[in-house]
């Protein structure tokens, strides 16, 4: 078992707390047929980034804000198959709420319906792409979630599936745990995660010693240094 101090958490949203990975499919999938890409990768392109930069990427002369308009009121509505991902609800449980923040790349209203869609705690501090003016792999959105914690990004650890988000971490000087939950081990190596774990439920909060620092242990017989 590997433990790891810090002052505080940050947790992606997406592939980390919540499987929204089919409603992700159904929408990008639509998108992209509708315009002539291919889905497969306008789908992994999209994961892990604010949508925004997917459309501009791949609609840079068309009406971009339009475009990202319906596709996030597309997945607003796509809610049957999303669902707390193991050992998140838990994992969230076993912080003080002033501890731990969630850092997506999800608008703030795609945000909110997917956590409570997904049954997860509602957390005391968010950072979406609403809030920031460069999303992942930037370090902004990190470095916006440790500052809500009131923690130095050095002191937080991140919790990221996507290698957009590990670079983010990183990027924003915090130590990351990568997870395999949809981006293939290879991928989060290069992109820099300092541990790789199976999911949420490889993660505990060790309390022996009190919650000052938090201590987390990875539980998951494959953790080691990337």
């Amino acid at each position: 078992m590997i433990r790891i101090s810090c002052g505080g958490v940050l947790f992606d949203l997406d592939g980390v707390l919540a499987d929204s990975t089919s409603a992700v499919v159904r929408v990008w999938t639509y998108w992209a047929v509708k315009h002539g890409f291919d889905p497969t990768e306008v789908v992994h392109k999209a994961h892990g980034r604010p949508s925004i930069t997917t459309v501009r990427e791949y609609f840079p002369e068309g009406d971009a804000e339009a475009e990202n308009r319906e596709i996030e009121q597309r997945e607003i509505e796509d809610l049957e198959d999303v669902k707390a991902l193991p050992g998140a609800v838990e994992l969230l449980q076993a912080f003080p709420p002033d501890r731990w923040a969630i850092v997506t790349s999800c608008t703030r209203p795609l945000a909110i319906v997917r956590i409570g869609a997904a049954g997860l705690p509602m957390p005391k501090h968010l950072v979406t792409s609403s809030d920031i003016t460069r999303g992942k792999p930037d370090p902004e959105p990190y470095l916006k979630g440790a500052a809500k914690l009131g923690v130095a990004a050095s002191d937080c650890v991140v919790i990221e599936d996507a290698g957009a988000g590990v670079r983010s971490g990183k990027a924003a000087g915090a130590r990351v745990v990568a997870l395999r939950t949809s981006h293939s081990e290879a991928e989060l190596r290069v992109a820099g995660a300092d541990w790789i774990v199976d999911n949420c439920a490889s993660i505990s909060v060790d309390r022996t010693l009190g919650l000052d620092p938090l201590v987390l242990v990875l539980k998951d017989e494959a953790a080691g240094r990337a």
